[in-house]
């Protein structure tokens, strides 16, 4: 099943992940494979309501291909397709299309990876960094994650889990609003720079890199590698828009 496919699932649950984000788990079909960083597009069957944006979504695979379920996360804006997929009862059924996207881990494991995430962004880089412990993968990764307060920010207790699981593997989430959280937070403040990728990587020329986020957040993350000498054939990008 490596081309993209059209199926039926059923949702077999859903939790919230953090302020305003929920993941949903789905049933996975036996014969279903897909890589890490890849999405699916989702489309909700006769549903209750829908408005001008539609009955269908590409949301991003967030668990790793090994997981037996297909789990998608995305923050809940007041839209008809999210409104009813939080009031979804369990085994509403949907249908998928996927896997799609090259979005994916190189495979060169002599160059490190970093991934640069902003807020939901972070939804492929969850399947990529759970797959690659997992399969005990040799390349080195380093995954960089914006939020403006914790409690924003979904996955973190397993982002940072993978540390201990993954040698190869170093997690720098960073908060930009922490006058906004109740939360104690002592790792980095302030939105991904250069400065703060330098701090953590012995070279800035060498590592292939993923960004995934806001569209203006991707814009100005390519901008500022390209200005650091990066080689532009080096970075990979992927936008969350209007989520």
């Amino acid at each position: 099943m490596a081309a993209s496919t059209t199926f039926t699932s059923k949702l077999k649950e859903k939790e919230t992940l953090a302020e305003g984000t929920m993941g949903f788990y789905f049933a996975k079909p036996a014969d279903f494979q897909f890589k890490p960083g890849q999405y699916l597009d989702i489309t909700l069957v006769n549903p209750t309501e829908t408005d001008a944006e539609g009955n269908i979504r590409s949301l991003s695979i967030a668990s790793a291909p090994e997981d037996e379920y297909l789990l998608v996360a995305t923050r809940m804006r007041d839209s008809a397709f999210k409104r009813v997929l939080r009031m979804a009862p369990l085994d509403l059924e949907v249908n998928m299309e996927g896997p799609v996207g090259s979005f994916t881990l190189h495979n060169n494991s002599a160059k490190p990876a970093v991934f640069l995430a902003g807020g939901i962004g972070i939804t492929p880089f969850s399947s990529i960094v759970r797959h690659a412990a997992n399969a005990k993968l040799p390349h080195k990764l380093y995954l960089f994650y914006s939020n403006r307060r914790p409690e924003d920010a979904a996955f973190m207790p397993i982002l940072q889990a993978l540390e201990k699981e993954n040698p190869n593997y170093q997690f720098i989430p960073s908060m930009s609003e922490m006058n906004k959280s109740a939360q104690a937070w002592n790792g980095e403040t302030g939105f991904i720079n250069r400065e703060m990728i330098v701090r953590h990587l012995p070279n800035l020329q060498g590592p292939i890199y993923y960004i995934a986020g806001p569209p203006a957040m991707v814009a100005a993350m390519r901008q500022m590698l390209v200005a650091a000498g990066v080689d532009e054939d080096d970075v990979r990008t992927e936008e969350f828009a209007g989520y």
